[in-house]
């Protein structure tokens, strides 16, 4: 007979970590997943249902995501005040030049449960347009113990062609 105990997971044990991800030339519904992944702490042992243990996210390059096919033209973000008249329509790429960190926030909002735990999980994700950003004392440079999110595990097929011309000159 086993007398092992389900342990359950308490709010004060739940360690939060930070993850860097740059977004430069990244496909916006891949990286999404992958945010609201580390949101939730899917990767977590620890993870229960009824508690939030999920990471700080801070993406920089938002103003350089990217979108597969004819997206970029057919995308159309909608969102209504409540009043008469009240509806707009605003195209992706009006949208990048007015606030590209939107864009992130909106494509992850919709990727993350829809519960009370939902305004908590994305008060954690921070998102600059530019390279800079202002938490960098939470990440350790050419640390074994960093949590830096390298993004780009799989090479793109750009970068495959660039690399094959750039061998064979």
């Amino acid at each position: 007979m086993n007398n092992f105990k389900t342990q359950a997971t308490k709010a004060q044990e739940v360690k939060r970590d930070w993850h860097l991800i740059d977004a430069k030339d990244e496909i916006l519904g891949r990286m999404a997943v992958r945010i609201a992944s580390l949101l939730m702490g899917k990767e977590k042992v620890y993870l229960v249902n009824y508690l939030d243990c999920g990471d700080y996210v801070v993406v920089i390059n938002s103003d350089k995501v990217q979108l597969t096919g004819r997206k970029k033209e057919q995308t159309i973000f909608y969102r209504h005040s409540g009043f008469p008249g009240g509806f707009k329509e605003v195209p992706f790429q009006t949208q990048m030049d007015k606030d590209s960190t939107q864009i992130i926030r909106h494509a992850v909002s919709g990727m993350l449960p829809k519960n009370k735990q939902r305004d908590v999980r994305l008060a954690r994700l921070k998102i600059f347009a530019g390279p800079k950003h202002n938490f960098e004392d939470k990440f350790v440079v050419n640390a074994k113990d960093s949590k830096t999110v390298d993004t780009k595990k799989v090479e793109t097929k750009k970068e495959a062609v660039v690399k094959k011309e750039k061998e064979n000159k």
